[in-house]
């Protein structure tokens, strides 16, 4: 299956809601257009950056069907459809396709611990159900699981439409092992937006980044120099995103994601509780700093 499209800066996007915390179309057209025009490669909808675990399954349909209708083509759209049950990770991944998406990116269950052949299982599973790409999506640290080299390996040779990972361990050694061992079309994505340059470095195709909700152009930055050869200023655009990518210790996550989308235009929201907007000194810390890397105006940061 052709992985060439899999590529560049993919924002991971929120999901806009309104201030009763019902889903914001109109919020969700905005934030596209802001990544798009700020030189985006593709879109990522119902990642862990969108409150899945806050979404119903109905809800879930209509984000990937928004999104996918409103970017109209203008780029690659890339859907989360992971969940713990198997049968409910397949019946999103078939609801993903009938929207019209792309590809599917698809987190290890969590909470659970499945061992390496129930976890090939589930995989497979979603694999045979759709014609869709998908990218593998590794991200311990949140989900309690992890994806061992061996098994991405075994899924990336069995399954044709197993194109890629969006790695996000923040293990550097793992990523290497990926690049080293993967088959010629597999892609790696960095998942971890302080490594995108040195990912990059060391051959992956791109990333997908949560910062890129509030400065797309810095992780655009990163992308598009170290391709044209300015090794200088892709490493100059990695160390200006840094400040932000610090930031998200502030709040319950994505709250500071949420609210910085909704500093730099207008399309964040509320989190869903029971995660709470960001408020008083960390929102003042956050407008600091995004107006410090140029996101706003000094005025706006106050």
């Amino acid at each position: 299956m052709d992985s060439t499209f899999v590529h560049g800066l993919i924002p991971a996007l929120v999901t806009p809601m309104t201030c009763d915390e019902a889903l914001d179309e109109a919020g969700l057209e905005r934030l596209l257009d802001y990544v798009i025009d700020a030189g985006a490669h593709g879109v990522f909808t119902g990642g862990t950056a969108g409150e899945p675990w806050a979404l119903s399954a109905e809800e879930k349909k209509r984000l990937y069907e928004w999104t996918v209708g409103y970017t109209a083509g203008r780029v690659p759209v890339y859907v989360g459809t992971a969940a713990n049950c198997t049968g409910e990770a397949v019946r999103l991944a078939e609801a993903a396709q009938e929207a019209g998406a792309d590809c599917l990116s698809v987190l290890t269950p969590f909470f659970i611990t499945p061992g390496p052949e129930e976890m090939f299982n589930h995989f497979a599973a979603i694999a045979r159900a759709v014609d869709l790409p998908v990218l593998l999506y590794d991200l311990p640290a949140r989900t309690g699981n992890t994806l061992s080299v061996d098994l991405v390996m075994r899924l990336a040779t069995e399954f044709g439409n197993i194109v890629g990972i969006k790695e996000s361990s923040g293990d550097f050694s793992r990523t290497l092992e990926y690049l080293r061992l993967a088959p010629e079309n597999f892609r790696v994505i960095m998942g971890r937006d302080t490594l995108i340059y040195a990912a990059l470095v060391h051959g992956a195709a791109g990333a997908i980044a949560a910062t890129a909700n509030v400065a797309p152009d810095l992780g655009v930055g990163i992308y598009e120099r170290y391709m044209t050869g300015d090794a200088v200023g892709a490493m100059d655009c990695q160390m200006r995103l840094a400040p932000l990518r610090a930031a998200f210790a502030l709040g319950t996550h994505p709250a500071m994601l949420k609210a910085g989308a909704e500093l730099v235009c207008n399309a964040g929201g509320p989190p869903r509780r029971p995660v709470s907007r960001l408020s008083g000194s960390d929102l003042q810390q956050l407008k600091e700093v995004i107006a410090e890397m140029g996101e706003l105006q000094a005025s706006d940061a106050n």
